[in-house]
């Protein structure tokens, strides 16, 4: 089964100095029909504006991925880590028992775009941890990179390790440029665009559309303009 979300369909929210486009119920935006898909909680579609960002605030028992499109994005946290986020890095908190921390944009006449990606763990209660790696541009360029997952046997092919049974990856498109990934179907799949034009399945999705997939054996990436694609391999 296939269904396409289309980017206005999604909640949205202007704080001003945020704007945030919420796929799934988050904070103000509350829809019965995308409180998530399989354990993927949340994607945030934010772009804060220069000298802006969120104060320290808490999190807890929550697998956390950002994913930044442009600009830089400052994260410090009560682990003691501070870092900048820029295009190109993936970045992972794992909450655990409880984390505070801080997220702003500093670059001066710069907004900084990113994706905010909360996963549901599959263990609670765990001490917070961090971890941050550099994929490079050609690494995705015309292939699904494997950026985040759940299996340890995957930390040395430099993805992030989150603490969830799922799997995420990025890949860059544009021309002639294709790729195709073996699901299974007995778990939940999710592609996000988040620029460009990408065909996926016989389906053209536009920056900001999501395409769900639930007991597809396959996907098909193609036809790119520019495209960037986040893809989710899920729990059911």
């Amino acid at each position: 089964m296939l269904t396409l979300r289309k980017s206005k369909e999604r909640g949205y929210a202007d704080h001003g100095w945020l704007k945030s486009w919420h796929s799934f119920s988050f904070a103000g935006y509350h829809d019965e029909a995308h409180m998530g898909w399989g354990n993927l909680r949340v994607i945030n579609d934010d772009i804060i504006a220069p000298g802006t960002g969120f104060g320290t605030h808490g999190h807890r028992d929550m697998e956390i991925v950002t994913y930044v499109l442009e600009g830089n994005l400052a994260h410090k946290d009560s682990m003691g880590n501070v870092r900048g986020i820029p295009p190109g890095d993936v970045q992972r908190m794992s909450a655990g028992k409880g984390v505070m921390h801080s997220e702003f944009n500093h670059a001066p006449g710069q907004f900084t775009h990113l994706l905010q990606i909360w996963i549901l763990p599959n263990v609670t209660g765990i001490s917070p941890s961090y971890e941050q790696k550099t994929i490079a541009a050609a690494d995705k360029r015309g292939q699904l990179r494997l950026v985040a997952s759940g299996d340890p046997a995957d930390a040395g092919a430099d993805a992030v390790l989150i603490h969830a049974d799922a799997r995420l990856h990025a890949g860059l498109f544009d021309g002639a440029e294709s790729a195709t990934l073996a699901l299974n179907p007995a778990r939940k799949a999710y592609v996000h665009m988040a620029r460009g034009t990408l065909t996926v399945n016989g389906q053209l999705l536009t920056a900001g559309d999501a395409l769900l997939l639930d007991g597809e054996s396959h996907l098909s990436l193609s036809d790119g303009q520019d495209a960037e694609v986040l893809v989710f391999e899920l729990s059911a």
